[in-house]
């Protein structure tokens, strides 16, 4: 009996190392990578916001008359008369970003906008002389029609998020236009366009603005810009009568300032 149990005893022992190294041993699931996020890449997106500051008409006339036994006589006037502009606008945008491992992204970034931004002043005078009534309608502003910009951005990401400045390039089409009209009892006696004109003007742009992305692709972007489209002359004349001894000239320019802020979303690719 004992040499029975014996027996067993080793058929076992040597069975169990042979069934334990057919058993498969445990293996650790591999530890998916963490995706970090990058803004590198190109990128397409639209618009909306409201912007405003003013319109500003700096102005001045000159004319001289020489005497034949005395100083000449000159005359000169010149200053400076502003409309506040406010308006929508809404329009889309294109650009590139590029991230460094250090979280630092530099990109451009270029916009077009379609503009309500405007400013207008109208007025009206009545005048009775001996019974007899005389009215004046006056009216004069500009808008800007559409502008654009060309800016870099520089700024800092923490992950989703994309903290920036910008600054760039600035055009757009300013509007101007002045009437005058006068009324008188059997209707109206005249009426004058006194300023019609349409420019593109170029100025600069500055500003700042944060941007997150809710997905991969997708992100959500509100920005500030200040925005400088330059002086554009309106108006200018001059006269040299050599034989008369007189001369005089004139002349009104409109400088156009704007503040916007937008919001949009951008597209990655």
């Amino acid at each position: 009996m004992k040499r029975v149990f014996a027996g067993a005893a080793l058929f076992i022992g040597a069975a169990v190392p042979a069934i334990a190294a057919d058993m498969p041993y445990p293996v650790k699931a591999p530890v998916a990578p963490i995706q970090v996020f990058s803004w590198t890449g190109f990128y397409v997106g639209a618009n909306v916001g409201f912007g405003g500051d003013k319109f500003d008409y700096p102005f001045q006339a000159t004319q001289r008359q020489l005497q034949a036994e005395a100083a000449a006589l000159v005359a000169n006037t010149n200053g400076n008369f502003s409309l506040t502009s406010s308006g929508f606008f809404g329009g889309g945008q294109a650009g590139y970003n590029y991230q460094y491992n250090g979280g630092f992204v530099v990109g451009i970034e270029t916009d077009f906008q379609w503009s309500g931004i405007k400013g207008r002043f109208e007025g009206n005078q009545t005048l009775n002389n001996n019974g007899v009534t005389t009215s004046a309608a006056f009216g004069t502003g500009s808008e800007v029609e559409w502008f654009g910009t060309i800016r870099g951005r520089l700024g800092y990401a923490w992950d989703r998020v994309f903290l920036y400045g910008t600054g760039g390039g600035a055009y757009g089409r300013v509007n101007t236009n002045g009437n005058f009209t006068l009324t008188g009892p059997n209707g109206v006696l005249g009426q004058i366009a006194a300023v019609s004109a349409g420019q593109t003007q170029w100025g600069w742009t500055a500003g700042a603005g944060l941007e997150y992305a809710f997905t991969p692709q997708w992100s959500f972007k509100t920005e500030y810009l200040y925005v400088d489209l330059g002086r554009s002359t309106l108006f200018s004349t001059a006269v040299n009568d050599v034989a008369n001894g007189f001369s005089s000239n004139s002349s009104i320019a409109v400088d156009t300032t704007f503040h916007t802020m937008k919001a949009g979303v951008n597209y990655r690719f």
